[in-house]
């Protein structure tokens, strides 16, 4: 039976309101939330894990644990959309690895490497073409250095010294004689520049009457001396480093975006950021050049010279004009493609082929050559050999995807469409294609004749059941070679032969971590098992959880995910305090809308936002409650988007009332980012909870005029739907408690912090009872483990004030 463990004295409840409203006016330290919870963040996280290409070995990846706040504090620059760590030259916020171990995946053998550097903080791992050595890099406090592992040996060394240059990626590739090349600091960039005392004038823009509709942009440039940082730290220099550590530079040095091998090993592209710089679009949207080297560093070809993308028209569907998406094709050894729209990159403008697709052979003297037509906006290529390619387009507005199977040795025949479905449709996506690798180390389509392998997520109405199968291109039907079966969520993790009957899968239950095994469906022997991660929440590995399905007022089927205490039995425990969590979703379709998504069988992972971690201190949680928006054909969802986020509200807490689990005077809602809007909307627009959780949220919709989340109109547009979704507008109608967290170091486009703030100012001013938490240092995901403690003790509190023990 479940223990009623949670019930707080009237006094204790007095006593710790008092402390609360105290501490608010405080400048508090970071606190902890209940033992329970804090040993669930303190558990170890589970290895990542890395197949070989030929999926004959992985690397088993162990992870570091949560950085602390003074690792969150080092000096960072925030220019042109980018973040830097100054003194590495490298991203100031990304994770690493602290171990290696290699393991066979037949049988199961495991191999440590040696000789790793001291407090590793290890990424960027690469297999050579041959699978006899793996590159990576070391990040210490001072700089990002090359090291590799000897496979045979499993011995680690160290190529080069820190010079590797990532502020805009590391740009590792191995070359077919088993060399590395990388993008490393220019090393005759000079010093960094000086800030000047004062500055030389005003900072100045204009526009000459074009239009530049644009999205909210964090950390732009903003200065002449914010340019002088980007270009200095931006300067790079390609460099080929050998086996044994020997370094040759490539080319001339310059602002390289990226660089990319042909398959070959014969010649590279070289994206070259160009001026002039905007304060406008972060710098992957500055001008650049697309060069053509050999190998040996000297020109071949300007591709093309690609202007800064400031002006574009409005819409998910709009797109720039000129090359874009320039790639290597993967089935040939020096054979570019790219896309180019005719439309202007207007989606309004009506074209019955909007897009082409052009090829373009070494040593590259000749004109372009048409591939395909379309119809729709590129989406990707997946190449096989010289007859066989799987070209993807889509379209946002009407959420449509289409897969042509095309000929590329015969480009005037028109392809055969193959798939074409909504996006959103998850109960009829036939998946995603399996990848071999070929000759030049490159993945292609692993097919057999017309059958191409695929795994799906298998949707359906009871939930997800992933699957292998063989796609017949010709018949446009697929014959299911093995399924997941419950009580199991078991999805394909590596194919390891031609034929798919030898894989791998990654399969986990609701308190069965998950873990990598071996099956083969040919020899018909019993599946193995091939890593042995333990769980890491014993805690909480008895509480039960329950996919629910429910409808809203209108008909539409809705479902949840509802966990409670172990043992808990409504009957004799009685109603439960109950945590609503919820990410709303925008749909043209009700019946698509409606489909079940996720599994009751998948595992119980808890991450720094989870709701889950409340289940131990006796509420009943609610997770991936779904909000649909749904407005079909002409229809814009957002414009219902109030009445529906309710409606979906009511429906939830119905259902979790009937169940008898959940007491309706006790029910909170909770979110993060778009959630966290929802959040805010709902206590906006109802009175159904007793209180509300909102992490980095967007509370002005004028604040992101040019569109947000789906939104494409723009505010002038349709200013109602921005006024009325704008819970800043609504501040007034908030009679329900509001708890308000934000990153002060937020790089979420359109979740400035000034929304919290302003949001938080709005509410004081009509005398709601809200507070707002800003975490320094922490962007839109929170990651110092200080903040995360001390975002579950706010979340805490506020819960066992204003809704556990609610008066």
């Amino acid at each position: 039976m479940f223990k009623k463990l949670y019930q707080i004295p009237l006094t204790l409840v007095l006593a710790m309101a008092t402390l609360f409203t105290v501490q608010a006016q405080e400048a508090l330290t970071y606190q902890t939330p209940p033992q329970a919870i804090t040993d669930l963040v303190d558990s170890d996280p589970t290895p990542l894990v890395s197949f070989s290409r030929s999926g004959d070995f992985m690397l088993i990846l162990e992870r570091a644990g949560n950085p602390s706040i003074e690792d969150l504090a080092q000096p960072e620059l925030r220019i042109g959309g980018i973040r830097i760590n100054p003194a590495t030259n490298g991203p100031s916020r990304t994770g690493s690895f602290k171990n290696v171990i290699l393991k066979n995946t037949r049988g199961g053998e495991e191999r440590q490497v040696k000789g790793l550097p001291e407090n590793p903080r290890l990424g960027g791992f690469s297999l050579s073409k041959d699978e006899k050595y793996v590159v990576l890099t070391n990040t210490s406090s001072t700089g990002i250095s090359l090291w590799m592992v000897d496979l045979s040996t499993m011995e680690a060394k160290k190529l080069t010294d820190e010079i590797i240059n990532a502020v805009y990626g590391t740009g590792i590739t191995w070359t077919p004689d088993n060399q590395i090349m990388f993008t490393g600091i220019n090393p005759n960039r000079g010093n960094m520049p000086i800030a000047p005392l004062a500055p030389s004038g005003p900072v100045i823009q204009e526009t000459s009457g074009n239009a530049a509709p644009s999205r909210t942009y964090q950390d732009l440039l903003s200065n002449p001396y914010d340019e002088a940082l980007l270009e200095y730290f931006m300067d790079s220099q390609i460099m080929m480093v050998d086996l044994d550590g020997n370094l040759n530079a490539i080319g001339k040095s310059g602002m390289i975006k990226s660089i990319d091998l042909s398959p070959d090993g014969r010649y590279i592209t070289v994206d070259l950021i160009q001026k002039p710089f905007s304060y406008l679009v972060p710098a992957s949207r500055f001008p650049y050049n697309v060069e053509i080297w050999d190998i040996e560093g000297k020109m071949v070809k300007t591709l093309a010279e690609i202007p800064l993308d400031e002006v574009r028209p409005t819409g998910f569907d709009a797109t720039v004009t000129g090359p874009r998406s320039i790639s290597w094709r993967a089935d040939k050894p020096a054979t570019l493609y790219w896309v180019e729209a005719k439309d202007g990159g207007d989606p309004k403008v009506q074209m019955e082929e909007r897009e082409i697709v052009y090829t373009l052979d070494a040593p590259f003297t000749s004109q372009p050559s048409k591939l395909a037509g379309i119809g729709y906006r590129y989406r990707g290529i997946f190449w096989s050999d010289d007859n066989f390619a799987l070209l993807n387009e889509g379209w946002f507005s009407s959420r449509q995807q289409k897969v042509t199977r095309i000929n590329p040795s015969k480009p005037q025949e028109k392809g055969t469409v193959i798939i074409e479905r909504s996006s959103d449709d998850i109960y009829n996506d036939p998946g995603t294609p399996v990848f071999t690798t070929n000759a030049y180390g490159r993945s292609v389509l692993l097919r057999k004749g017309d059958d191409v392998f695929m795994t799906s997520e298998g949707g359906s109405p009871e939930g997800s059941m992933p699957y292998l199968s063989a796609f017949n291109t010709k018949t446009k039907t697929e014959n299911i070679l093995w399924r997941s079966q419950a009580p199991y969520y078991e999805r394909v993790a590596k194919v390891l032969d031609a034929n798919a009957t030898e894989f791998v899968t990654l399969k986990e239950s609701t308190d069965i971590q998950p873990n990598y095994w071996l099956v083969n469906t040919r020899r018909r022997i019993a599946p193995i098992q091939i890593t042995q991660f333990a769980h890491p929440y014993e805690s909480i590995k008895g509480i039960n959880k329950e996919l629910v399905k429910y409808k809203r007022n209108d008909g539409l089927d809705l479902s949840a995910v509802v966990y409670t205490p172990e043992g808990y039995d409504p009957e004799k425990d009685g109603r439960l305090p109950v945590l609503m969590w919820a990410y709303p979703r925008e749909y043209k379709s009700a019946a698509v809308a409606a489909q079940v998504r996720g599994s009751k069988y998948t595992f119980t992972r808890l991450n720094w936002g989870s709701p889950i971690y409340w289940v131990t201190q006796g509420y009943a949680i609610m997770d991936q409650t779904e909000m649909p928006i749904v407005g079909e054909g002409d229809e814009e969802p957002n414009d219902f988007f109030v009445e529906q986020l309710v409606a979906n509200a009511e429906a939830a807490i119905d259902f979790i009332v009937e169940k008898g689990i959940g007491d309706r005077n006790r029910i909170a809602v909770g979110g993060h980012s778009y959630g966290a809007f929802m959040t805010a909307n709902l206590l906006s627009h109802s009175d159904l909870f007793a209180a509300g959780l909102a992490r980095s949220g967007a509370y002005n919709r004028t604040l992101t005029p040019f569109g947000f989340q789906y939104e494409q109109r723009t505010y002038w547009e349709a200013p109602d739907v921005y006024n009325t979704m704008s819970p800043f507008m609504n501040a007034h109608k908030v009679k329900t408690p509001i708890l308000l967290i934000h990153g002060e170091a937020d790089n979420n486009s359109g979740t400035f912090p000034i929304q919290s703030e302003r949001y938080y100012n709005a509410l004081k001013g009509h005398g709601a009872t809200t507070r707002l938490v800003f975490l320094p240092h922490e962007s839109h995901g929170y990651a110092a483990k200080e903040s995360i403690l001390h975002t579950l003790w706010e979340q805490h509190e506020w819960l066992e004030r204003y809704v556990k023990n609610r008066q």
